[in-house]
């Protein structure tokens, strides 16, 4: 009569295992910071490749509105009243998170460049966005900010 061998797997191999599955959590978690994510098509995408102007009070002595200039890969450019700031965006489903870059400035007035920290500020600490028609809504920071698609 012959005995039947069983086999076991050998420790290592439930290791590598793991080590698989960690590895995959991980390339796709950086895939969503390299390729950011938002719903595929539709009518809430979120506006990568879009130009936006803030929807904010107009300042005295200024023609200028602040605006941002977002690329496909959520790279952003925001011009302000006193400052070009380099921005990266990150887009998960709702949630947004703003890395803000270096800073540029150009002389301007004390209210105007309060005004630029309070965006800034803001943009910081943005946690979720939505899209109202042709305005992005950024909320989660200290004040709702709220930019308007350019239609140009």
């Amino acid at each position: 009569m012959k005995q039947r061998r069983t086999t076991h797997p050998s420790p290592g191999h439930a290791g590598r295992r793991y080590t698989g599955a960690f590895l995959l959590a991980v390339l796709t978690a950086g895939l969503a910071i390299i390729h950011p994510l938002g719903s595929a098509h539709g009518e809430s995408a979120f506006p990568f490749g879009r130009e936006l102007t803030a929807e904010v009070a107009p300042m005295p002595d200024t023609q200028r509105q602040p605006t941002l200039d977002i690329d496909d890969k959520g790279l952003a450019e925001l011009d302000l009243w006193c400052a070009n700031v380099k921005a990266r965006l990150v887009v998960v489903a709702d949630t947004i998170t703003v890395l803000i870059g270096p800073k540029t400035e150009r002389p301007c007035p004390p209210e105007q460049a309060r005004a630029d920290a309070e965006i800034l500020a803001g943009l910081a600490e943005v946690t979720n966005w939505r899209l109202e028609e042709d305005i992005l809504v950024l909320t989660g920071g200290p004040a709702t900010l709220r930019f308007r698609l350019q239609t140009n």
